[in-house]
């Protein structure tokens, strides 16, 4: 046989072997997350006999488990009990009142058999959640924005919203942690737009607690009045647009009444003027003195100064009773009567000229 085929043939025993060795002996569960305070347990299962078996928690040995021994040994807060079911032994290693200081690798040692097992242990610690402000009431259609703190936590804790019971897209939300000592502080701040009545819940968890610690606040939406400041704007727009073309149309149409106003003012004045004109062209007679007007103390008109007129001349004159320089007498049976001037009339001169 070649060196070449001893050497598969070793190597395939050597695979076989720790296969098989790791089917005879394995440590559960491979990592474990418990909260601070709680107890801790492991289990070992062994295909076959076995003597002796040691547990280590870090980097010590805190139990030694004989397989024949009269009684199973405990020691402090560490302790191991059997279990067995026909060909196959259980050995369960409980750790009891867990601290941050047991985190860390717990290894499992039977002799006899070729390896070590080993486990992690995670301790952690849960803190408070509250949403900041409690239950409130917003308008309709209103932004909205919710605070929820969460305080001594160990790691930092994952949060996450719920809206009516149904979970939150991450993208409304952002989350934000500070170390605050050997503890975590996170802060998450959800926005949404405010559409019905919605109960809003904030959940923080770590891989040790069974279920999420949780705050809840109810939300309730009230409807807000119609906003009528568009409808407002656009009527003012509108009516600011139908007053300037009405203000426009009233300057064109008065420019016009005034224009046409002037046209026809230098056309009344330029038929004045022309008619002027003819009549002047025409040798229209003017007016003469009245050569035939005597004063009031005059009684008669020289006929020298009546040939003066123009056959188209008409003199009359008519005599009328002189009331003015009437006197006043009383007749005979005592009744007024009026008197007159020694002529008993007088005259008055009226000359038309035709």
């Amino acid at each position: 046989m070649s060196d070449s085929r001893k050497c598969l043939i070793y190597i395939c025993s050597i695979l076989c072997f720790t296969g098989a060795a790791s089917q005879e002996f394995q440590l559960e569960p491979q990592n474990l997350f418990v909260l601070k305070d709680s107890d801790a347990q492991f289990r070992v299962t062994i295909q076959g006999p076995w003597e002796v078996m040691t547990w280590d928690v870090g980097d010590v040995q805190v139990l030694t488990l004989p397989i024949n021994s009269p009684s199973i040994p405990a020691t402090g807060r560490f302790e191991a009990s059997f279990c067995v079911t026909d060909d196959t032994s259980c050995v369960q290693f409980t750790i009891i009142n867990t601290t941050r200081n047991d985190t860390g690798r717990v290894a499992c040692t039977v002799q006899n058999r070729p390896g070590q097992k080993v486990a992690q242990l995670h301790v952690q610690e849960s803190g408070t959640v509250s949403i900041l402000g409690g239950d409130t009431t917003v308008p309709q259609d209103e932004q909205v924005e919710f605070q929820c703190v969460t305080s001594a936590w160990f790691p930092t804790p994952t949060i996450t919203w719920n809206q009516n019971g149904e979970a939150v897209n991450s993208s409304l939300y952002n989350t934000t942690s500070v170390a605050d000592g050997d503890f975590f502080n996170a802060t998450s701040v959800l926005k949404f737009q405010a559409v019905r009545n919605t109960t809003v819940q904030c959940l923080a968890t770590i891989p040790a607690l069974t279920n999420p610690v949780s705050s809840s606040v109810f939300m309730v939406v009230v409807p807000v009045p119609p906003d009528w400041t568009v409808l407002i704007a656009v009527v003012v727009s509108f009516g600011g647009c139908a007053l300037l073309v009405l203000l426009i149309i009233a300057i064109v149409y008065c420019c016009k009444r005034r224009k046409q106003k002037q046209t026809n003012y230098q056309d009344e004045m330029s038929r004045r003027v022309r008619t002027q004109s003819v009549v002047s062209v025409s040798g229209q007679r003017q007016g003469r003195v009245n050569n035939a007007y005597t004063p009031d103390s005059q009684t008669s008109v020289a006929p020298s100064e009546v040939s003066d007129f123009d056959q188209e001349k008409v003199y009359s004159v008519i005599t009328l009773p002189d009331i003015l320089h009437s006197h006043y007498v009383e007749n005979s049976d005592g009744g007024p009567y009026n008197t007159v001037d020694e002529t008993g009339f007088r005259k008055h001169r009226h000359v038309t000229i035709v």
